[in-house]
């Protein structure tokens, strides 16, 4: 179905993509109820309508970004847990693939995670994957040997990675220091070399790459 005009004038685009990127930096920079579908639009260079012909409104778009925050690395979880590898290496590749979606793209969107607009049921989609997704990570690090307490830590070290966003930017390095840095956590890893060349071969047998988690 093709776009409506902008209002600009100029020549359309990706408009539904434009809608997202302008609605995420708008939420955050200014908050999700400060936020009005027209500043969205007008950032995006489109009408106001143009924004009802992609989405019901502006909770349908923070619903996309934030599922879109979640679903790449639940994806590549299912994945990565049906091939045959060592839980360790596994649990690398998760973390890697994790930590480059939310460190890529312009906006640091996991700082929305605890926002009160997102604590009603028509985010509840978004709630029921992150918290399989968690899920996904406890199996990991249990599998490799681990306990209860490491698996807590570990999620809540990729997910730490929104914080360190907001203060500064996040050095090219940072994924796969931070998958090392789970692994670690674990307190079973005998040889972090062996592990994070398995994790490697994994994420590109199935060529999964982390990236922004805006489109």
């Amino acid at each position: 179905m093709a776009g409506r005009p902008r209002a600009t004038g100029e020549p359309a685009g990706d408009s539904r993509q434009d809608l997202l990127d302008a609605a995420a930096a708008l939420f955050i920079d200014h908050g999700y109820t400060a936020t009005s579908t027209r500043a969205i639009a007008d950032r995006a260079g489109l009408r106001q309508a143009s924004l009802y012909h992609y989405f019901g409104g502006k909770e349908d778009v923070l619903v996309e970004l934030l599922e879109g925050t979640v679903r790449p690395s639940l994806r590549a979880a299912h994945i990565l847990v049906a091939m045959d590898a060592s839980p360790l290496a596994k649990l690398w590749a998760l973390c890697r693939f994790d930590l480059s979606l939310l460190c890529g793209g312009p906006h640091n969107l996991g700082v929305l995670y605890l926002r009160p607009e997102i604590q009603t049921s028509r985010f509840e989609a978004f709630h029921s994957e992150r918290a399989e997704l968690r899920s996904r990570y406890h199996d990991l690090v249990l599998a490799a040997g681990g306990d209860e307490m490491a698996a807590d830590l570990v999620f809540g070290l990729v997910e730490g990675v929104v914080l360190t966003r907001q203060s500064k930017a996040v050095p090219e390095g940072y994924p796969a220091a931070g998958a090392d840095a789970g692994v670690r956590i674990t307190g079973v890893v005998t040889d972090l070399d062996a592990v994070r060349s398995e994790g490697v071969l994994l994420l590109r047998e199935k060529d999964l790459r982390g990236g922004t988690a805006v489109g």
